[in-house]
């Protein structure tokens, strides 16, 4: 068996990564998966966080992936996104702010309100929050 597997990872706008990996960790609908060579084909969805690379040798990257979709074939997993960083390019400040922005929409409902808009900020800066603590224990 392969000790590595080919890894893409696509975004609306850019191919963000393409490369040989030992492991694949995503957050997928229905829990965490972790995808090595020989792993059985599927496809499944993503939620909004980070997403794991382990590269050969062992050198570690993390990304962030607004959901999406997974698909693994025989020696290639593919990770389609609409949004996709690298962590290390991300705004810690930036990711703070909008959680907060989006908990005070929560906290102050007023006639205007849209609860899904501010909860689907709210999880969204979680996440990328989520990518960046794991960046920062590597």
């Amino acid at each position: 068996m392969a000790s590595t597997m080919h890894c893409d990872i696509v975004s609306a706008e850019q191919s963000i990564f393409s490369g040989e990996v030992e492991m694949v960790v995503a957050a997928g609908t229905l829990g965490d998966l972790g995808i090595a060579p020989g792993h059985a084909p599927l496809i499944t969805g993503l939620i909004p966080g980070p997403v794991r690379l382990i590269l050969e040798g062992g050198e570690e990257e993390v990304f962030y992936v607004s959901g999406g979709y997974l698909e693994v074939q025989r020696g290639v997993a593919t990770l389609l996104a609409d949004t996709a960083l690298r962590a290390d390019d991300m705004d810690e400040a930036a990711a703070l702010e909008a959680k907060a922005d989006a908990e005070r929409a929560i906290a102050n409902q007023g006639a205007e309100f849209e609860y899904s808009s501010a909860a689907a900020q709210l999880a969204e800066a979680s996440a990328q929050l989520r990518a960046l603590r794991q960046l920062k224990k590597l």
